[in-house]
C-alpha cells in the first residue's frame, strides 16, 4: 500500500552521494568509486531553465527555495533515508552509489515527495561494481532492461 498526498513541491533535488560517481567525479576529481568517508549531501535549484545547478544555503534562503530550518529538516531526512536505504541495498548485495530526492509540503509538513528507483539512484553491484541504474542509458552500455530487472529480482528477492 501505499499513501499519497497532494504536495506543494520544494524547487530542489536533494543529492546524497556515499561514493564518487558521475558530477561528483568531474567537478572535485574523485576517481570514480572512491567510497567517501562519510556522505555528501547536495542541493540543487530545480530549474531545467537552468540545468539545476547547485547552490548552498544562502542561495536557497535568497531565492525563497526554503528557511534555513526547512534545509535543516531536508539534510537530516535525507541522512535518515540515506541510512535506511543503504542497508537495504547492502542486504540485497547492491551498493548505493548515490540517489535523488525531492520534498514537498503539506500542512506545514515536510514530506518525500517522489520516487527512489533505478531512474534516482546509482546502484552497482556489491562485488563486480557492474551498474544496474540509468547509467547503463546513458553511457550506452546496453543491458537496460535486464538491469532494472535485476534490481527488481534482488528487492523482491528478500521481501
Amino acid at each position: 500500500d501505499m499513501l499519497c498526498k497532494k504536495l506543494d513541491i520544494i524547487k530542489a533535488e536533494v543529492v546524497v552521494r556515499n561514493i564518487a560517481a558521475g558530477s561528483l567525479v568531474k567537478r572535485y576529481g574523485f576517481a570514480e568509486g572512491t567510497v567517501l568517508d562519510r556522505p555528501i549531501v547536495e542541493i540543487y535549484l530545480k530549474d531545467d531553465d537552468l540545468d539545476d545547478p547547485l547552490m548552498n544555503e544562502s542561495h536557497a534562503v535568497a531565492l525563497g527555495v526554503a528557511t534555513l530550518d526547512e534545509l535543516a529538516v531536508l539534510k537530516n531526512r535525507a541522512e535518515a533515508i540515506n541510512a535506511v536505504l543503504q542497508q537495504f541495498f547492502t542486504e540485497r548485495k547492491l551498493m548505493l552509489v548515490d540517489f535523488k530526492l525531492e520534498f514537498g509540503r503539506h500542512d506545514g509538513a515536510i514530506l518525500l515527495g517522489d520516487e527512489i528507483s533505478p531512474d534516482t539512484c546509482r546502484l552497482w553491484d556489491l562485488e563486480t561494481k557492474e551498474k544496474l541504474d540509468k547509467d547503463r542509458f546513458r553511457f550506452d552500455l546496453g543491458g537496460v532492461e535486464d538491469a532494472y530487472s535485476e534490481v527488481q529480482r534482488r528487492v523482491l528477492e528478500l521481501d
